[in-house]
């Protein structure tokens, strides 16, 4: 079967796939420096990444991504590194699949493909084009490196997945895409989890699988999963969705970020997640291949339930935020971080712990 069939197979073949989790805190626990590019490693440490890979595929995941977050040349730009895209993009996606082989399992490689780091027209000065190109080129060297799908995640506006999907879809590789809400219920560019759905019929290609990631904790993630079908209901085709939550709430302590979700909320979340409806579960800042495992044995040892109630999330995970409540109880009328509050800001310059 050839690449780029074996996300899909898997997922015809399974409930439930379990995707990896943070790239930066198990890379930082090698010696990655803050202020330092992760994808630079792909060829300084390449045995460094090759472990990062194989503890995530060892902890059970179905789905790892590449370490290429910031591998487009806007966010490279940053660290003098703009020329080196394609080199850096196919080291990563070839070490994974090297050590995939290894493993004798099939695991999807996911091209991870995060923002610009650039605000998009018309609020900003990054043109649609210029940004579409800038997804291309990462896309073709991610694609040239064998991976099975383009993973789109962290982006914040409407107007920059458009220009993603217009760039990367131009390579002819399956695509999806996960959207961080991190402001009361919104992404920092003020779309709601119904924004998020209601977009994905307008891109083209069509998105396999859309959901959201990072945020503000595993609660506020599952909540978003409830918000995503309950703006389709209606809807004769019920989306593929992915949950992807930090590991609990970030805490600076000792001069370093440090989540707190323990290996046991992380595994009931992805229960609950499942519950909710979410076909794709993984973790995003701060999960651990521990974290990861723990997932793993919850989700084997689960079968679906009801869809948890606000109060089960909150007692099990911890508070949800006013906006997100309110969207659960189809009241849009609660401020949740519109985008005219953030139009002139530049896109946060923060990586994946």
């Amino acid at each position: 079967m050839s690449a780029s069939n074996l996300f899909s197979r898997l997922l015809a073949e399974k409930p439930v796939l379990l995707a990896d989790g943070a790239t930066g805190t198990n890379l930082f626990s090698m010696g990655l420096q803050t202020g330092d590019a992760p994808e630079l490693w792909n060829l300084d440490y390449p045995e460094r990444v090759a472990a990062h890979y194989r503890s995530f595929i060892e902890a059970g995941s179905d789905i790892v991504l590449t370490n290429t977050f910031g591998g487009n040349q806007r966010r490279l730009m940053l660290h003098q590194a703009q020329d080196r895209v394609h080199e850096l993009n196919t080291a990563a996606a070839r070490i994974l699949k090297e050590v995939i082989a290894e493993s004798g399992r099939d695991v999807v490689v996911a091209g991870s493909m995060g923002p610009t780091g650039d605000i998009l027209e018309p609020n900003g000065p990054l043109s649609i084009a210029a940004a579409a190109d800038a997804f291309e080129e990462q896309a073709r060297a991610l694609a040239e490196g064998g991976v099975d799908v383009l993973w789109l995640e962290t982006i914040s506006s409407r107007e920059e997945v458009q220009a993603a999907f217009m760039g990367a879809g131009r390579v002819g590789l399956p695509l999806v895409n996960t959207l961080s809400i991190d402001t009361n219920g919104r992404t920092m560019m003020g779309l709601t989890a119904a924004d998020i759905i209601n977009l994905q019929p307008e891109l083209e290609p069509q998105p396999v699988a859309c959901g959201t990631n990072c945020g503000v904790g595993a609660s506020e993630v599952v909540a978003a999963v409830l918000n995503f079908f309950h703006a389709t209901e209606n809807s004769d085709k019920q989306p593929i969705v992915i949950a992807k939550a930090n590991c609990g709430i970030p805490e600076y302590i000792d001069g370093e970020v440090v989540y707190n979700g323990t290996p046991a909320l992380m595994a009931r979340y992805a229960q609950l997640a499942v519950d909710a409806g979410a076909r794709i579960i993984g973790g995003c800042c701060g999960t651990t291949p521990e974290h990861v495992h723990a997932m793993r044995q919850a989700l084997d040892a689960h079968a679906r339930g009801d869809k948890p109630t606000l109060a089960t999330i909150q007692d099990e995970l911890g508070e949800v935020s006013k906006g997100a409540q309110a969207q659960l109880q189809g009241d849009l009328s609660v401020a949740g971080g519109a985008a005219s509050g953030n139009a002139g800001r530049r896109r946060s310059s923060r990586r994946h712990q």
